[in-house]
């Protein structure tokens, strides 16, 4: 009874609740965390002060969405997004399931060759809605397809935004009496990357595999482009690739999107008098996800701070009967309710590598058993998560005609098949390894 009236399980269920209402994600974080708080007895002005001050932890990620979508911004005005656009037309010769293919693709190079997360997926999928409603293609397979390309790199490959996943997992890991290293890591995730494999087949070639039909609703004027590359669309592409190198080189993702913004302006492939227009269409695409960051970051703040996470997990010890199957499944339920809670999997690795790591020593999980029981356990909620970027981002794009819904066209379809998988395929990792 005692782990029901827990402040994360009563949070983490009223905000699904809120939001499969329909209640704004922004609004139903801020009443989710301000009753965690009440439920752990902090006072309202006590809270708020977490919240606020937890908000912090996600400035740099909020800021790298804001100059991401000026970026974004800046490849649509020089036409280059259009171009491409039509290029995929071509290329995919009316196969649906080619189309999910170099979109799963796109989606897969936004997370290790161009980091650049979901910032494409705004400017690349709108002028593609007319050809998916031509198709009569079902935008939650996209939804799905967009997703996978989203998680399972950085799950899987150590590069780009999987390099920093699995140096931070190693790290926590060894700071807390587990030492592993990268090279441990990504030898034992590749069966969380096989699940989630079969996640996305299950989802294009059965569950969303009929025709689905969709208005065509006029959302934005498409001007006619030559497919031919010019010279800013090179500079364009130069621009990318140096926002990637200097991302690598500083680890800063912010700092890599202002030099290639700088390069786009500097070489007047657009004209600097419309920087400020940029900006604000940058804001316009990126900007909703970035405020949801930060207030999901106050969010984990309030649960923090409630001390209630470790109460959960002192609370299934009991339960785990030194079992480590049942001790898997019980930590991945727990790793279920922060992640989707907080949005983030990079977030959820240092809360729980302090109450994991003792578990995994105790019960004899060997390294590669650990790595994949933890790293599941981090990831899972990220693609359902309604405050995750992995699932704002489609919607984003995907809601250009406002008919895809949030929830119902991609938290849920995202949540079964991807959380679903890699609860089981970890389980069978503690099996196998």
């Amino acid at each position: 009874m005692e782990l029901l009236t827990n402040p994360i399980i009563i949070s983490v269920i009223l905000l699904c609740t809120l939001c499969v209402f329909r209640v704004n994600v922004l609004l139903a974080l801020i009443v989710s965390a301000i009753v965690a708080g009440k439920v752990a007895g902090m006072h309202a002005g006590q809270i708020m002060d977490v919240f606020i001050n937890g908000m912090g932890q996600n400035s740099e990620t909020a800021l790298s969405y804001i100059l991401l979508g000026t970026f974004a911004a800046a490849m649509a005005h020089t036409g280059l997004a259009d171009v491409l656009a039509k290029r995929i037309t071509l290329l995919i010769k009316n196969s649906k399931f080619m189309l999910l293919l170099v979109l799963t693709l796109l989606a897969c190079a936004s997370q290790n060759l161009i980091p650049v997360h979901i910032a494409f997926i705004p400017v690349i999928i709108p002028p593609l809605i007319s050809l998916m409603n031509k198709l009569k293609l079902d935008r939650r397979a996209v939804a799905c397809a967009l997703c996978f390309g989203l998680v399972m790199p950085y799950i899987v490959f150590p590069a780009g935004f999987g390099l920093i996943f699995q140096r931070l997992l190693a790290d926590n890991m060894s700071l807390n009496g587990m030492t592993v290293s990268v090279n441990d890591v990504w030898k034992s995730v590749w069966i969380l990357g096989l699940g989630l494999f079969v996640g996305l087949l299950w989802a294009v070639f059965v569950s969303y595999r009929k025709p689905k039909t969709y208005e065509d609703v006029p959302f934005r004027e498409v001007k006619r482009r030559s497919l031919r590359f010019t010279g800013s669309h090179y500079i364009t592409l130069f621009a990318a690739i140096a926002t990637l190198a200097v991302q690598l080189w500083t680890k800063s993702l912010p700092l890599g999107a202002l030099i290639g913004l700088t390069i786009i302006f500097g070489t007047r492939a657009i004209d600097p008098e419309k920087m400020d227009n940029l900006i604000n269409e940058g804001i316009g695409l990126m900007g909703y996800v970035a405020f949801v960051m930060l207030v999901a970051a106050g969010f984990a703040g309030v649960l923090k701070s409630t001390g209630s996470i470790e109460i959960l997990v002192n609370g299934l010890i009991p339960f785990m009967m030194g079992s480590k199957i049942v001790a898997t499944v019980l930590m991945l339920v727990v790793g279920l309710f922060i992640t989707i809670g907080i949005g983030t999997s990079f977030g959820t690795i240092p809360i729980l590598a302090v109450l994991f790591v003792p578990i995994f020593i105790n019960l004899g999980f060997n390294p590669m058993e650990a790595i994949a029981v933890f790293a599941a356990a981090a990831a899972l909620g990220d693609a359902g998560s309604p405050a995750s970027g992995t699932t704002l981002g489609p919607t984003q794009g995907l809601n250009a005609d406002g008919q895809h819904n949030h929830i119902q066209d991609t938290c849920i379809p995202t949540f079964l098949h991807y959380n679903i998988p890699l609860i089981i395929f970890a389980v069978v990792a503690v099996i196998v390894f």
